[in-house]
């Protein structure tokens, strides 16, 4: 996995290629302190496509929260294993959702959703 890693006063950021890049200037994640700070995490794809967001052809989509969630939380793992962390560091979670009839759905758990995260860096 290709991780870009710049030293700065601000921390390390981490900015995978293998995911979707930011859309403004930000990285995936930053460590400061010890701490992992993952970015605003959404479905989106490399390549700008959205999982669980199924283009009907007429203007509308169908829209997955389940799918939409386990991709997002599969990006947050991705981005943990790039500083050597796992999901079992996270000790706090920010999730955003678009309309909280997902919330159910959501929590099973399975761009309706996302996610951001706090982590422990491993020593």
């Amino acid at each position: 996995m290709s991780t870009k890693e710049h030293e700065s006063k601000n921390g390390n950021p981490i900015i995978l290629a293998d995911r979707a890049p930011a859309l403004a200037h930000y990285p995936h994640a930053r460590i400061v302190n010890g701490m992992i700070y993952v970015s605003g995490i959404s479905s989106r794809r490399l390549d700008n496509t959205y999982e669980g967001v199924k283009d009907n052809g007429d203007g509308t989509f169908d829209l997955d929260i389940k799918a939409q969630t386990k991709a997002v939380i599969e990006n947050i793992k991705v981005i943990l294993e790039s500083a050597g962390a796992t999901l079992d560091n996270v000790v706090d979670m920010t999730i955003f959702l678009t309309n909280m009839k997902d919330y159910g759905a959501m929590n099973e758990p399975k761009l309706l959703i996302e996610i951001k995260a706090i982590a422990l860096a491993p020593k």
